[in-house]
């Protein structure tokens, strides 16, 4: 992508002024799209994005710098603007290089593949979605795929390449009844290339999305009140990504504004819960070889058995620590400065039955399907929507119910945790953060939380 003497160049220049860490991240992303509404083609796209970011480090502080171009005299001209813009007393020289390349495994390539392969799989997954109910009104499939190659050059002598490959099918079921709408999604993506269509059914997971709106369709308002909750695995692992995950990493933690300062080696979750942030995992939505910092990605264990055991750290957020960094620093693109941020973010299996928490819950929640949310890092405060869940009585299901929200905080749901399954699933998703928009896969198995409170507006059932 460039040669080892402009790297070397551009590191010495940006070192010029002062600072103890200089680093390039160059970047050359092809990505492609297509959609189709209601069977026809909608929106047909490919890009290539093609950058260099600078970044200067003087202890604990930062500049960023970054140009659209691999041109010689765009890469100095970024250099030279970082080491402007750098007030260090400290100058660290640049030394010589150590050559690294790494890739994801890639049996079908993207650029291997037209749009009428594309578009055969979107029909296919359209017309197993609109086969379910005539009140199907609306299908909307999408599959995106990216190729990143990156290559990562610093001053402590590193200059590693990685090449990176997600591909994603998504489909939108909308089902209407007079006035009534309701809608349905799967969604599901894997790092690597287009075998993932030889891995997966498209029909299965159109008629997934349908059969979800036209459940939720007929269902009563869900009840409100404090209750307890079943949350599946795959997407429900998005509650402690959101509630716990982004407070376990040092973006947060560095500065003090997350939950779980200070509380390494304590207790904050059942004994029941073991978490982990896994970037090594071979295929998956997240996984990366090196992280966007070029440091090799690993199983961090964040929590073990209800016992905080470390964060999720990026360099500058370790220096602010001073603890080892862990493989997360991540940014969506070159145009951003990298901070610690998930990957493949999961509680692992446990040991219960999944029927059985359904059959001693009593009275309250199964949230089939976990939708978007928000969330407070400082306090754990969250607010989560249930796009499928169903209501349990006496130990059983006795109806879907819609409008269903889960409120709450991060350690009271860790603390609450009674139950937990033995099959762990992933689902993939993009975060957003201060370093853009990154994929992250979240999951968990089946899980039981005692007391939860559940927002709705219906009444007993």
């Amino acid at each position: 992508m460039i040669t080892q003497s402009l790297a070397q160049r551009a590191l010495d220049l940006a070192l010029s002024k002062g600072g103890d860490f200089a680093e390039l991240y160059i970047e050359d992303t092809e990505s492609n799209s297509l959609t189709m509404l209601n069977g026809d083609t909608d929106n047909a796209s490919s890009s290539r994005r093609v950058g260099c970011g600078v970044r200067v480090v003087s202890g604990t502080n930062y500049v960023y710098t970054y140009t659209a171009g691999l041109g010689e005299k765009d890469i100095l001209a970024a250099a030279q603007a970082a080491a402007d813009a750098t007030d260090a007393e400290k100058q660290a020289e640049a030394i010589e290089f150590e050559v690294k390349a790494f890739s994801a495994k890639i049996e079908k390539q993207a650029s291997d593949v037209d749009n009428s392969f594309r578009a055969k799989l979107l029909l296919d997954a359209h017309n197993a979605a609109k086969s379910v109910d005539s009140r199907i009104a609306q299908v909307k499939a999408v599959i995106a795929d990216t190729d990143k190659r990156v290559l990562i050059c610093n001053s402590e002598g590193l200059f590693a390449s990685d090449r990176r490959a997600n591909t994603r099918i998504r489909i939108q079921s909308i089902a209407r009844d007079g006035s009534e709408t309701q809608t349905g999604m799967a969604s599901p993506g894997k790092g690597c290339g287009y075998e993932l269509f030889d891995r997966i059914d498209v029909a299965r997971l159109g008629k997934q999305a349908s059969e979800m709106a036209i459940t939720m369709l007929t269902a009563p308002e869900c009840p409100s009140g404090r209750y307890p909750v079943v949350i599946d695995g795959g997407f429900g692992g998005v509650v402690f990504h959101e509630a716990c995950g982004h407070s376990l990493e040092t973006t947060a933690v560095s500065r003090g504004n997350s939950e779980f300062c200070g509380k390494l080696g304590q207790q904050i979750a059942s004994e029941k819960v073991t978490a982990i942030d896994d970037g090594t995992i071979p295929g998956e939505w997240g996984t990366l070889s090196i992280d966007d910092e070029g440091h090799p990605t690993q199983r961090n264990v964040l929590i073990e058995k209800g016992i905080l055991k470390g964060y999720m750290s990026d360099m500058i957020g370790a220096r602010r620590m001073g603890i080892a960094r862990s493989g997360n620093g991540r940014r969506q693109d070159y145009t951003f400065a990298p901070t610690s941020r998930m990957t493949n973010t999961f509680i692992a299996a446990g040991e219960d039955d999944d029927e059985e928490m359904i059959s001693t819950l009593g009275t309250g929640l199964y949230a089939k399907t976990m939708g978007g949310g928000s969330v407070n890092p400082l306090t754990g405060e969250f607010n989560f929507a249930v796009n499928e869940g169903y209501w349990v009585k006496d130990g059983k299901i006795v109806s879907a119910v819609r409008g269903a929200s889960l409120i709450g905080k991060g350690g009271e749901v860790l603390m609450n945790i009674d139950r937990v399954g033995k099959k762990v699933e992933l689902a993939a998703g993009v975060c957003g953060s201060v370093s853009g928009d990154v994929p992250t896969n979240v999951g968990q198995p089946r899980i039981r939380i005692k007391e939860l409170t559940v927002g709705g507006k219906g009444g007993a059932l």
